[in-house]
């Protein structure tokens, strides 16, 4: 496949603007076309649907264009208002600076910059210099208001009279326009990429590049990366899935991947994976004939999780996840075991319970609530359905003593194949 059929196979492709595009792209394997994705750094992180476009970046460089990741040092002061219902919370520049440079460092280490066929630039280097009256000759007299208001992330908020658009946030527009003109300017880029809510943004680039320099830019938007609710991923929203692992644990980075939905997972090997289109159409038909086995969600979690935090991370995070049904559990570090359970249901003790002939295994089914009472915890014992870290009891044993413990303080309590309880004595 050449570059844009491969990307029109993985469903990155929501809109163009110029039906030219696929011909230039497909012809640019000498270097002639160069590509721009932009990031703000307005939290600590980037996130899972970050990377769709850092990731079609890392596509776009392989099939032969130069490609730049534009980091917003100063729109991050601005904010954008694409996709948001509400004013953005302003970053002081202290704070706007530390993000920056976490920003930048994470996509040092997803995008190959060791030649001059890659790049990061900050958009601080231009605009936080640059005459007001100059740009607003230059720049923003080339756009209406009429047709800024157009925008549909204008729209959406003049249609929210509580919460409307500052002029601050609507100039925005205007500064990406501007951020596309320059690396126009400095590195012949000719090519903006970014996610489906950033169309309008992307459009007023392509028009002012082709009216102060009478050449043809181009720009291309992928569909947003969604939850099952349909609910975007971002950095303000809830349960937001970080690349960071200091935010989101490379275990529960590759646990949200194994637990995607069967109608989403083929998106996501498209979009977030580089497997071939034969393997992703092997794992489309196991989704079909034996979704059981969620042999694509693990593909799934184990290529994202390799590309995001390395292959020793990912080994570890299937570790801790074969481990939770297993007797392997004790094999965890204290840290890794601590992260796998944090959600688990949690009992405290005191450690004084374990003393004398110990903490009857009885009393602590009843006390987790695994079992209604004691005598329903008595039958779930006799039948061989509870365990303690993995191992089933034998109907002979009763009681829990202090070298059961995980890490000297912890007890895992299950019932049957699926529920259980942590314990911690302290």
């Amino acid at each position: 496949m050449n570059i844009f059929e491969d990307i029109t196979y993985r469903d990155l492709i929501y809109q163009i603007t110029s039906d030219e595009l696929p011909a230039i792209m497909n012809h640019a394997s000498s270097g002639e076309l160069t590509c721009y994705a932009g990031f703000d750094p307005t939290a600590k992180s980037l996130h899972l649907g970050n990377l769709i476009q850092i990731l079609l970046l890392r596509r776009l460089q392989l099939a032969g264009i130069r490609i730049i990741a534009l980091v917003g040092g100063a729109t991050a002061l601005i904010g954008d208002p694409s996709g948001k219902a509400a004013e953005r919370s302003m970053i002081d520049r202290d704070t706007s600076h530390d993000y920056l440079e976490r920003v930048t460092s994470q996509l040092e280490n997803l995008i190959d910059t060791s030649s001059d066929a890659a790049r990061i630039v900050n958009n601080a280097d231009w605009l936080e210099s640059f005459n007001l009256i100059q740009f607003l000759r230059e720049t923003g007299k080339h756009f209406t208001v009429n047709q800024m208001i157009s925008k549909e992330s204008v729209r959406q908020r003049l249609a929210r009279p509580e919460q409307g658009i500052s002029f601050t946030e609507f100039t925005y527009m205007l500064l990406q326009a501007y951020d596309f003109l320059q690396l126009y300017d400095n590195y012949g880029c000719r090519l903006q990429t970014g996610a489906s809510d950033q169309w309008g943004n992307i459009t007023m680039g392509v028009e002012l590049i082709g009216r102060l320099r009478d050449v043809v830019a181009y720009g291309l938007t992928t569909p947003l990366l969604q939850r099952a609710d349909g609910s975007k991923f971002g950095k303000t929203e809830e349960g937001t899935i970080w690349l960071d692992p200091a935010l989101t644990s490379p275990y529960r980075f590759y646990q949200y991947l194994v637990r995607v939905d069967d109608s989403e997972v083929v998106f996501y090997l498209k979009a977030l994976t580089f497997l071939t289109v034969d393997e992703i159409e092997d794992l489309r038909e196991k989704v079909v004939n034996r979704p059981e086995k969620r042999e694509a969600q693990l593909a799934l979690a184990r290529e994202v999780c390799t590309i995001v935090h390395g292959p020793q991370a990912t080994m570890q995070a299937q570790t801790a996840s074969n481990a939770i049904y297993s007797e392997d559990i004790a094999s965890l570090d204290d840290k890794l075991f601590a992260d796998v359970f944090s959600d688990a249901p949690h009992t405290i003790l005191p450690r004084s319970v374990l003393d004398g002939n110990g903490y009857n295994i009885v009393d602590a089914l009843a006390a987790s609530g695994l079992s209604e009472s004691k005598s329903r915890a008595r039958t779930t014992v006799e039948q061989g359905g509870a365990y303690i870290n993995n191992r089933r009891v034998p109907p002979s044993e009763h009681c829990i003593d202090s070298s059961m413990l995980l890490h000297d303080r912890y007890l895992l309590l299950r019932r049957g194949k699926r529920e259980y309880h942590l314990l911690e004595f302290v």
